[in-house]
């Protein structure tokens, strides 16, 4: 291998801790002339080998390592093993839940830097979001061919973060032919649309999946209000619960336009439901003055936070958003809160959340804590991937 990254002192720890990331400060000298997604060795400032890895010139992560062995070859039949791993540890939780649409690879999480993979009935569909990941989009390819021959393969790397590291927005078919009629999936016995190709991110949150079920139990002869809903799923399970009725809140047409859809794919009662394009914020304050109340509350937002600078303000926009939603709920409604912020900490949130009901001057209890679903796994080595995190809170 020509090319090779150099370490200054003492900067090697994260890496002996198999942590998958090099950032540039952390580098003395480079040998070659790697270029963007080019594989390099990096060793310590005195020649240990520590790793093989993907080089990233334009990102302040400048390198994503691929494998703590030497001489490890980035090839199809690598990204095949690492797959293979990875369809092996779900390989029960998609049995245990009949799941037709999950998780494949969760990233730096199963070993695969800035690869995510959600496999939805016969479309994979890819995230390509690193320098050495959209180097190796056809070994990618190759390797999700043999282990799923039938399936088509969908990239949907039209995200912000790939500026990052130099790459352009992109999406389409990388193999076979998309389906005519809408995917659906199943999950919980429940039947989905997914939106692959304009849906947010790679169609549908497969991580609320636990969320979701947990708010049947909340549900029962309920007045239920869904914020940020998108595609409506966590109704379908207010519905398949019992509730009296569920609002869908969100400001997308399309988005409302699918969560229609959903309660008629699972022959669930339309009219029990709501939708509502609104601004979750400004409708919720309009609920205030109106002074209607809810019994079960679910406040699923985007990410209000994509980097350190604007964690602050994230805080604010949870607070505001929890203490508003704490004000119109009945006493002893039940509020489903969330976080899908990875900078923001499952502590910080707590804290936010229970700042927000003491400005709302109401009692909190947290009943139970959520997190991400079983096919989102965290690496011991890479905690960063613990991102989802909710409350299930009584508000008095």
């Amino acid at each position: 291998m020509s090319h090779a990254i150099y370490l200054e002192p003492g900067r090697e720890k994260s890496l002996k801790r198999k942590h998958p990331w090099v950032f540039s400060k952390a580098i003395k000298k480079i040998k070659g002339k790697p270029g963007i997604g080019d594989t390099v060795e990096v060793y310590t400032h005195d020649g240990q080998f520590l790793a093989i890895a993907a080089y990233s010139p334009e990102s302040q992560i400048r390198a994503r390592v691929w494998s703590f062995e030497p001489n490890v070859a980035i090839d199809a039949d690598f990204f095949e093993r690492k797959l293979r791993r990875a369809l092996d540890a779900r390989e029960q939780l998609i049995a245990e839940g009949g799941l037709s649409g999950f998780r494949l690879c969760a990233a730096e999480s199963d070993g695969l830097p800035g690869i995510t993979i959600d496999k939805f009935q016969n479309v994979l569909v890819c995230q390509l979001l690193s320098a050495g990941a959209e180097r190796h989009k056809a070994d990618i390819t190759a390797a999700l061919q043999r282990i799923f021959p039938n399936c088509t393969i969908y990239e949907r790397s039209d995200v912000d973060v790939r500026k990052k590291e130099g790459l352009e927005k992109t999406t389409g078919v990388l193999h076979g032919k998309m389906p005519q009629e809408p995917v659906i999936i199943q999950e919980n016995g429940l039947n989905i649309e997914v939106d692959i190709e304009n849906g947010h991110k790679t169609g549908f949150y497969l991580d609320q999946r636990d969320s979701r079920a947990a708010l049947e139990r909340f549900s029962k002869d309920k007045e239920v209000l869904n914020c940020f809903c998108y595609t409506g799923t966590f109704s379908l399970y207010a519905l398949r619960g019992g509730c009296s009725k569920v609002t869908n809140v969100d400001v997308s047409e399309q988005a409302l336009a699918i969560a229609k859809r959903n309660v008629e794919h699972n022959q669930l009662d339309l009219s029990r439901v709501d939708f509502v394009k609104q601004d979750v914020f400004k409708l919720l304050r309009q609920y205030r003055e109106e002074g209607k109340l809810f019994d079960t509350i679910v406040m699923d937002p985007p990410k209000f936070a994509e980097s350190k600078a604007q964690l602050t303000g994230a805080c604010r926009g949870y607070k505001d958003i929890n203490m508003v939603a704490m004000q119109i709920l009945k006493p002893g409604g039940t509020l489903l809160t969330f976080s899908c912020s990875g900078l923001m900490d499952q502590n910080l949130f707590q804290k936010v959340v229970a700042d927000a009901a003491l400005d709302a001057g109401k009692d909190l209890l947290i009943m139970e804590r959520l997190n991400q679903a079983g096919d989102h796994p965290i690496s011991g080595n890479y905690p960063e991937g613990f991102y989802l995190k909710g409350l299930i809170c009584k508000v008095y």
